[in-house]
């Protein structure tokens, strides 16, 4: 009988509040010199469009934060599985910011948001331990490799994974970057099911890379100058992201491949990051390209960047949970699908997973 690591509910939250890109054109774009941006807002916008495919994105209500959304998600991921919020024994919450409440940038991390996400779920078993993954984007999924590696070794039984962001409260509005980030939260829970088959969580796949990389995404201060230079917000160098996620992500998403058994062949639906278009795209092209194959993008990778925007360790849990839940555009899964799951961003991290329905 073969020990396997299952995923037996998901949930997910995604905001009340729809911003469309036309809430942009009266924004001051400035560059990192604080200079104004020569191109109007409407050839800003049309640009960042045609890049990223980023029509909309998803902002959390004022009385929200990173907790709540989070907290919410995890209770429907434990509906969806049916099980008890006082029986299970391990809750990782992936998230980058902490909790920042509306009109505020103070990122409180203390107590961590795994302990106030128990606390607002109302779990009361102490023995259900609460702690947070700081993983940038990849967070979500490196607390599915975390948690399976606990579930294997006997340090726990039942797990609840949840990634969960408020981007919108930590974005530089003089940015034309802020456009990329939206808020939202995922969740799924795993177990140990004993099967004679080999099912769940079948290889994956985790690399760092810092000598060079370790600060393309970090905090800054505004493009404008004339606010606080000691406030930091989220930066990133778009260039550099883009042309390592396409030279290091296609080959985590291979190891991982390699670690399971599977060929490319045989996976049914890629659940990447929802970076932005451009980028998965480019990725999904250079792993098909790794196989010698043609790649049919449209078929087997679902996206939700158009509307929902980049809500970082959210985005592949959350479009997890769609596909699972509903026939979402065209896309489903069935019982004994192969999926391949994969992210990368701020650290510079990438991993991946393979799973089996």
């Amino acid at each position: 009988m073969n020990s396997n690591t299952i995923i037996t509910g998901t949930g997910s939250v995604i905001p009340d509040v729809e911003v469309p890109n036309s809430a942009f054109l009266n924004h001051e774009f400035l560059d990192e010199n604080g200079d104004p941006i020569s191109h109007s807002n409407e050839v800003i916008i049309e640009k960042f469009q045609k890049i990223t495919e980023i029509e909309s994105r998803r902002y959390a209500r004022p009385d929200q934060t990173s907790k709540d959304l989070a907290a919410e998600a995890g209770l429907r991921a434990l509906k969806d599985s049916g099980w008890d919020k006082e029986n299970f024994d391990l809750l990782i919450v992936a998230q980058n910011f902490g909790d920042i409440e509306n009109n505020s940038r103070v990122m409180e991390q203390m107590p961590s948001i795994a302990s106030r996400v128990k606390h607002l779920m109302g779990i009361e078993n102490p023995n259900c331990v609460a702690f947070d993954i700081l993983s940038g984007c990849p967070g979500w999924i490196q607390g599915v490799i975390t948690a399976e590696a606990y579930l294997k070794s006997g340090l726990s039984n039942r797990a609840l994974v949840i990634g969960t962001e408020t981007l919108s409260r930590i974005v530089d509005k003089h940015d034309r970057d802020s456009m990329i980030f939206s808020d939202g939260a995922g969740a799924a829970c795993l177990d140990i099911q004993k099967s004679s088959e080999i099912k769940g969580v079948m290889g994956k796949a985790s690399v760092s890379y810092t000598k060079n990389e370790a600060y393309f995404l970090k905090s800054n201060p505004s493009n404008n100058r004339k606010l606080d230079r000691n406030e930091r917000l989220i930066k990133m160098k778009g260039r550099k992201i883009y042309e390592f996620a396409i030279s290091k992500v296609p080959g985590a998403m291979k190891s991982a491949l390699e670690d399971a058994g599977v060929h490319l062949s045989e996976v049914k639906k890629i659940f990447m990051h929802q970076a932005n278009a451009k980028l998965d795209h480019s990725v999904g092209e250079r792993l098909f390209k790794l196989y010698d194959m043609q790649p049919d993008l449209k078929t087997v990778m679902p996206m939700s960047i158009q509307w929902s925007g980049n809500s970082s360790v959210a985005t592949v849990p959350t479009l997890f949970d769609l596909v699972r839940k509903e026939k979402y555009q065209g896309h489903e899964v069935n019982p004994g699908d192969i999926l391949l799951f994969a992210s990368v961003g701020a650290g510079m991290n990438v991993n991946a997973f393979v799973y089996k329905v």
